[in-house]
């Protein structure tokens, strides 16, 4: 039987990319699957392709930059399933564009969704974890996170952060929780569709010309959380043979 069958897993960022290709991949072995996201259209249309397929799947609209949203979130979760047992924190995007440019909303954005949002993820599942004396937590960190290149220094940074959070919780775990923190290079997503600095958005289609599929990214996080309890899988960099950053 498979290590993921029954459990409880709250994904973020769930209604495109790479959520819904985890989401997808997670219902198939047997997950009980929370899919949360601001576009209520595409989690309703993914749970309904998932429990048509005899999967399991809720959805609950999230915007991940609203604590008390990602609080709500957790709450229906533990109601829907009497706990959780992974989050895969997910939700994120990258508006990359020089320093000179000043886009400092689009900084702001980034901090918001993908350090805060993040934060919060963790601080709206720590008490049920804790509680039941087990968790797992799932973090989508990037190549970005491990080097910095021209046009990314915010988005860089944002990914470093969430690098630093990943070990954070492992360093926290007290042998409780699992921590995995997964770094993606060029994923086909519609990721790079936030880049309005034009040079940038064409430096980075170049880069993504020799793009992966989602579902690499979900077999990694498929595989992190399958492993028995006693395996914690804490590092993953998963990039196209061909990209060289």
């Amino acid at each position: 039987m498979s290590e993921t069958k029954h459990k409880a897993i709250i994904i973020t960022g769930a209604s495109s990319g790479l959520g819904a290709a985890t989401a997808r991949r997670l219902a198939k072995t047997g997950a009980q699957l929370m899919l949360a996201a601001r576009r209520e259209d595409r989690l309703k249309e993914l749970a309904t392709e998932i429990e048509k397929d005899g999967g399991t799947a809720k959805y609950q609209v999230t915007d991940v930059t609203d604590r008390a949203q990602v609080e709500a979130l957790a709450q229906a979760t533990q109601q829907a399933y009497g706990r959780i047992d992974v989050l895969v924190n997910n939700a994120g995007l990258m508006p990359l564009s020089p320093l000179d440019a000043t886009k400092v909303d689009d900084w702001d954005q980034m901090v918001d969704v993908n350090i805060k949002g993040v934060m919060y993820g963790i601080a709206a599942v720590l008490p049920t974890m804790r509680q039941q004396k087990s968790g797992h937590i799932v973090n989508l960190s990037s190549v970005a996170g491990h080097q910095v290149f021209p046009a990314g220094a915010v988005y860089c940074a944002t990914k470093f952060a969430v690098k630093a959070l990943s070990e954070g919780v492992r360093v926290e775990s007290n042998g409780e929780i699992r921590s995995t923190n997964i770094s993606p290079g060029a994923v086909a997503t519609d990721l790079t569709s936030t880049i309005s600095h034009d040079a940038t958005a064409e430096q980075v289609d170049q880069l993504y010309s020799v793009a992966i599929d989602a579902d690499a990214i979900a077999r990694a996080i498929a595989f992190a959380i399958e492993q028995p309890a006693n395996v914690d899988v804490n590092e993953m960099i998963i990039r196209p043979t061909q990209q060289e950053m």
